[in-house]
């Protein structure tokens, strides 16, 4: 079974940058398309980006040229690169498979974007 930790959160200005881990145990990470969910206060939890097997990507439009999501297999870990966020980047980030979530959720990691 797969676990996940996800860790890097924190509170940054509008305009800042932060760079998310998540970093997976158990040998099954690599076959996954590994995707970073955020949820939002009062909102439903969003698959935004997701990095295939191979690294290929693919961004939700509110991310799009502002994030970047890359793997590590050999480390087991998921980065993602957060640029210019805005206050509506506001949420708590998770890691897991992509499009689904199957593993078992991590305790996600808060992201606050105030001035």
């Amino acid at each position: 079974q797969v676990q996940l930790v996800e860790s890097g959160g924190g509170l940054v200005q509008p305009g800042g940058s932060l760079r998310l881990s998540c970093v997976a145990s158990g040998s099954d990470f690599r076959l996954y398309t590994i995707g970073w969910y955020r949820q939002a206060p009062g909102k439903q939890r969003e698959l935004i980006a997701r990095v295939t097997t191979s690294g290929i990507t693919n961004y939700d439009e509110p991310v799009k040229g502002r994030f970047t999501i890359s793997r590590d297999n050999a480390k087991s870990t998921v980065a993602l690169q957060m640029n210019r966020l805005k206050p509506e980047d506001t949420a708590v980030y998770y890691c897991n498979s992509a499009p689904t979530g199957v593993l078992k959720w991590g305790n996600g990691t808060l992201v606050t974007v105030s001035s």
